[in-house]
C-alpha cells in the first residue's frame, strides 16, 4: 500500500523511521524550497495524534532565527504531518562527540544562540522542557538553532518528563515547569560544552535525581570568569536562578565581554562553523545534493489553508510561515535511531553510540587573548579523538588531552597571581606568548600516547619556560596512566635511581658556540617531578623521554630507548597496549 504523502511537496529521501513516525526531506514543488515533513504512523491511536498537535501547537507559537520554525499541520483523512524547515548542519551533540570541549567563546555562543531561542519560547508561554545537545543543531554558519518541542509544555504545567541529565531539580520532583528549568537545562549543556563533560553522570536515574537536588555544583572544572554564570544558572533553587532565558542572556552578554572581549560572540561562532563543517558530510541537504534557496515559499502560495492528501481528500491546514525567508536546513542527520521528534531523527538515547571502536586522532589548535594577566595563547595545539563507541569515555579521553593546555594557562595565572605588581609595569607592549607543540606516540587501538611541548611565559617582565609532559591513557576506558602505572617499583626506587641509569640524558645543548648546558639525570628532578618531568611516551617499538632547557641554552632533546632494554622496568601489560596489543 502506498504511503500518504503531503500533496505540493516532492519526497528527496527518507531522513528515518521510528515508533513515533518517519521524518523525510522534501522539496516544496512551486518555490523549490526543501523542508522537513514529519509523519505520524497511520496507526496511530487518538493520544498521539494529540500529542502531535500538542507539539505542533507550541512550535507554531514560536517565531525565532534560532529556532527551526513551523510551517504547516496537515490533518485529513489519510493520515496527519508536519511540515516544518528543514536545518542545513549537524547536532550540537555530534560535534561534541567529535571535537570535546570547546573553546569558551564557542560555547557561550551556543549557550546565546540557545537562549535566545528559548526566550522566544518564554515570551509567549511555553517551556521546552528537554533542551539537550540532541536538539541543537549547528549548521554551517555557526548559530544554532533549537529544535524539537515535541514535549514543551505550557509555563507552569507539572511534569516528570525530560532527558535525565539536563533534568532541573523540579522536573524530578514533579512540579510545574517555568522559564527557569529551561535555564537549567541550557547551562547543563554550556557546561557540557567548555568541559566535554556532563556536570553530573551516573548510570543510575535515582543517582541522578540524587546528584541534580543535592550535589554541589562543579563550577571548579569551568574557566573563573564564567563560573558565576555556572552557579546562577545551575542552582538547586528555580527561584535563585535567572527567571527566563532573555534575563540569563543580559548576564551572559557581561560575563562574556569582560572575560573575552568585545568580539568573543564573532570568534565563538567561527570556531563553531568550523567545527560544524568538519562534519559536513553528515548535512542532509548535501547528501541530498540539494541548496537552500535564499528565500522562498517554504510552506505553500500565500494563504493557503489546506492542502490535499496523496488520495485527493483534502486535509485541514494551519499554515504559520507563509511567505517566510527560508534559512537553510537539516532536519534529521548524523545519528539514524528510533525516535522521530522536531524534524530531527536520532538515536532515542543520548548514552547510545556505535557499537565498534574506530577511534581515531585530529591535532587542534587554540588562540585566546587573556587580557587581565597580559597573556595570549597563541595557535596552541592539543588533541581530540573521536569514533569512540563510548561517548563518556571519549570525553573522559578529551578531557585528559586537552588537560596540559588548561594546565599551563592555570600555571601562569597563579604566577602572575604572586609576582610583584611593580613588576608588572617592565611588560613588554606586546602580550607574552603562550605556546604548545604535540608530538604523537602510540595512537592505538591499545594507547594513546602525546607528548606536549609548552612555553609558557615566566615572570611578568618577560621570557619562557619550556617544559615536557605527556598523556598516556587507555583507549577502552579513558585511563591515564600515571608513573606508577608504567613502571614497575624497581625502576622509581631511591629516586628513580635504577631508571636513571639505563636512560641517561640525552647531549648537552649549546648555545653561543662553546657555551654547554648538560641536562639533569631522572634521578636529579625529583623536585620537578621526577620520570614525569621527561614526559616518557610510548611508541610501538619503544620509548622516548624528552628533557628541556630554559637556562643559559633554550630547548630540547629527545632520547628515545627499545621496550628491550627496560623490559624489567615496565609494566608488561602497558607494553603490550603501546605495540598495538
Amino acid at each position: 500500500m502506498q504511503q500518504w504523502r503531503v500533496s505540493g511537496f516532492r519526497e528527496v529521501r527518507e531522513l528515518g523511521h521510528g515508533g513515533q513516525g518517519r521524518v523525510v526531506l522534501a522539496v516544496h514543488e512551486e518555490s523549490g524550497a526543501p523542508v522537513a515533513i514529519k509523519y505520524l504512523p497511520a496507526q496511530a491511536d487518538d493520544e498521539a495524534r494529540s500529542g502531535f498537535r500538542h507539539e505542533a501547537r507550541m512550535l507554531g507559537q514560536v517565531t525565532s532565527p534560532h529556532v527551526a520554525r513551523l510551517y504547516r499541520l496537515v490533518e485529513g483523512e489519510h493520515g496527519t504531518a508536519i511540515v516544518m524547515e528543514a536545518v542545513d548542519g549537524t547536532p550540537l551533540k555530534a560535534v561534541l562527540a567529535r571535537h570535546g570541549a570547546l573553546a569558551p567563546e564557542a560555547a557561550l555562543a551556543v549557550l546565546k544562540g540557545s537562549l535566545l531561542g528559548l526566550a522566544a519560547a518564554h515570551a509567549v508561554g511555553v517551556v521546552h522542557r528537554d533542551y539537550k545537545p540532541a536538539n541543537v543543531i549547528v549548521p554551517a554558519d555557526g548559530r544554532s538553532k533549537l529544535i524539537d518541542f515535541g514535549i514543551a509544555t505550557p509555563t507552569g504545567a507539572a511534569s516528570a518528563a525530560g532527558t535525565p541529565y539536563y533534568m532541573a531539580p523540579e522536573q524530578w520532583r514533579r512540579e510545574p515547569a517555568t522559564p527557569a528549568t529551561d535555564v537549567y537545562a541550557a547551562t547543563c549543556v554550556f557546561y557540557e560544552c567548555i568541559t566535554g563533560r556532563r556536570p553530573y553522570d551516573a548510570t543510575d536515574r535515582m543517582a541522578l535525581m540524587a546528584m541534580h537536588g543535592t550535589a554541589p555544583i562543579p563550577a571548579e572544572d569551568v574557566p573563573e570568569p564564567l563560573r558565576p554564570l555556572v552557579e546562577q544558572g545551575m542552582a538547586k533553587s528555580a527561584e535563585e536562578r535567572p527567571p527566563g532565558a532573555a534575563a540569563f542572556v543580559e548576564e551572559l552578554e557581561q560575563a562574556a565581554r569582560a572575560a573575552y572581549g568585545t568580539d568573543w560572540e564573532a570568534r565563538g561562532v567561527r570556531t563553531l562553523a568550523a567545527a560544524a563543517v568538519a562534519l559536513a558530510a553528515l548535512f542532509p541537504l548535501a547528501a541530498a545534493g540539494l541548496t537552500a534557496p535564499a528565500a522562498g515559499l517554504a510552506a505553500g502560495a500565500g494563504g493557503a489553508a489546506g492542502v490535499a492528501g496523496a488520495g485527493g481528500a483534502a486535509g485541514t491546514g494551519l499554515l504559520v510561515g507563509t511567505g517566510a525567508k527560508v534559512a537553510a536546513a537539516i532536519a534529521a542527520t548524523a545519528v539514524v535511531g528510533t525516535t522521530v521528534t522536531g524534524g530531527v531523527l536520532y538515536a532515542g538515547r543520548d548514552e547510545t553510540e556505535p557499537a565498534t571502536l574506530n577511534v581515531s586522532a585530529q591535532t587542534r589548535t587554540y588562540s585566546q587573548a587573556f587580557p587581565d594577566i597580559a597573556m595570549r595563547v597563541d595557535q596552541a595545539e592539543y588533541v581530540t579523538v573521536s569514533g569512540h563507541p563510548d561517548r563518556t569515555v571519549q570525553q573522559r579521553i578529551n578531557q585528559a588531552l586537552r588537560a596540559p593546555l588548561d594546565q599551563a594557562v592555570a600555571d601562569y595565572r597563579q604566577h602572575w597571581a604572586q609576582t610583584d605588581p611593580q613588576a608588572r609595569g617592565n611588560l613588554p607592549g606586546t602580550p607574552m606568548r603562550l605556546t604548545v607543540k604535540v608530538r604523537y606516540g602510540s595512537r592505538g587501538p591499545g594507547l594513546m600516547s602525546v607528548r606536549y611541548l609548552i612555553g609558557n611565559p615566566v615572570f611578568a617582565g618577560g621570557g619562557t619556560s619550556l617544559r615536557a609532559k605527556s598523556v598516556n591513557l587507555v583507549l577502552a576506558t579513558g585511563r591515564v596512566l600515571k608513573e606508577s602505572d608504567i613502571f614497575q617499583g624497581a625502576a622509581l626506587a631511591n629516586g628513580a635511581a635504577l631508571l636513571s641509569r639505563r636512560v641517561p640524558p640525552p647531549p648537552p645543548l649549546r648555545s653561543g658556540g662553546s657555551l654547554a648546558c648538560p641536562f639533569t639525570p631522572i634521578s636529579g628532578l625529583g623536585r620537578i617531578g621526577g620520570a614525569a618531568a621527561v614526559a616518557p611516551t610510548f611508541t610501538p617499538d619503544r620509548m622516548e623521554f624528552t628533557w628541556t632547557s630554559s637556562e643559559l641554552c633554550f630547548g630540547d632533546r629527545t632520547r628515545s630507548v627499545p621496550y628491550a632494554q627496560l623490559t624489567d622496568l615496565l609494566d608488561p601489560e602497558v607494553v603490550r597496549l603501546a605495540r598495538g596489543g
